[in-house]
């Protein structure tokens, strides 16, 4: 098994996930290298974590860190003109979700790593985090036979700072991107169609929204109904997914299976997989993939169909219409 040089790019909050995350792995991953204009920071951060080299300019970090892998976790409104020289220079990139702003934005930056033949991988770490896998596997194998509806329930209040307050995509860039990921998973389905409503609320401080309600349309036929809040005094997290043979209620350490006329659960697994343990399996994707040579199931071009949804649901809410998807997932007038 390879061990890789590692270099980070970001020395902000979200880093915490990758550094606690990797330092169970010392056989595959050593953090050599730290990057941020905020010297501060950036000091900060290296010395707690022993970093060695570090860096306030990107172009100095990729001429002189020596790295085999960089990891972003700068704010999306500069994503592109971080993940370009990356690119440019050979290097494969890890990146924090949500991968880009808008859709165009990330088939742009798709479309440069392939040309330059670079593998880039996705932070989707709630893929594992979430139970969505498990429940991926489980409805794969017909428990709950054809799903027909999936509703999911995500309240609590929650007030940002820094960068995120500028931001006009609030909500669901930060959560919302998480369940958009995991809806298409757990059906195994594109989406048709996208439609939603959302809100700011006073009670958050921030440009973008911070509440809404979303449904989308599967090829498979399913509709997932999803409503977000951070401005809720009272929280709440819970996935229901319908099928004709059974329902499955999901949190996010457990899901238990129901059937018809039962008032107790048939039976309940239990998930229990941190943010920084998913985000660790979400880096050795990428690094087996270059291994390999065969894409990531966390590819910049998978993340492309979950970008494509959330992006439609901002249009559907400014614009206040339905957005069709067609088959090569792109937003329809």
């Amino acid at each position: 098994m390879k061990k890789y040089k590692v270099g980070i790019i970001g020395a902000g909050g979200v880093t915490e996930l990758h550094f606690v995350g990797y330092k169970e792995h010392p056989e595959r991953i050593e953090i050599t290298a730290l990057c941020d204009p905020n010297e501060e920071a950036l000091h900060a951060k290296a010395d707690k974590y022993g970093v060695p080299q570090r860096f306030t300019e990107v172009q100095d970090f990729i001429e002189n860190s020596g790295i085999d892998v960089a990891v972003v976790c700068t704010p999306t409104s500069i994503r592109k003109q971080i993940l370009f020289p990356l690119i440019e220079a050979g290097l494969p990139v890890f990146v924090e979700k949500p991968f880009s702003d808008t859709l165009e934005e990330a088939k742009e930056i798709t479309e440069k790593a392939e040309k330059h033949g670079v593998p880039i991988s996705v932070n989707q770490n709630f893929r594992r985090h979430f139970p969505f896998e498990l429940l991926q596997g489980k409805i794969a194998d017909g428990l709950i036979g054809n799903v027909t509806s999936l509703l999911f329930t995500n309240l609590f209040f929650r007030q940002d700072a820094g960068w995120r307050l500028d931001c006009e995509r609030h909500a669901m860039s930060v959560m919302g991107i998480h369940w958009f990921d995991g809806f298409r998973k757990i059906l195994g389905s594109d989406a048709l169609s996208v439609v939603c409503q959302n809100r700011s609320s006073s009670a958050v401080q921030c440009k973008g929204e911070t509440d809404a309600t979303v449904q989308v349309v599967y090829e498979n036929g399913a509709v997932a109904t999803y409503v977000q809040s951070f401005s809720s005094a009272f929280n709440r997290g819970e996935l229901i997914v319908i099928g004709e043979t059974g329902t499955i209620v999901a949190g996010h350490t457990s899901a238990s299976l129901y059937r018809k006329g039962e008032k107790t659960p048939e039976v309940t697994w239990e998930n229990h997989v941190s943010r920084e343990v998913a985000t660790y399996e979400g880096l050795n994707q990428l690094l087996v993939s270059i291994e390999t040579g065969t894409e990531a199931p966390n590819s910049s071009r998978d993340n492309l169909k979950t970008i494509t949804v959330l992006d439609a649901a901002y249009v559907s809410a400014n614009e206040q219409r339905i957005v069709y998807l067609n088959q090569k997932q792109s937003v329809q007038v």
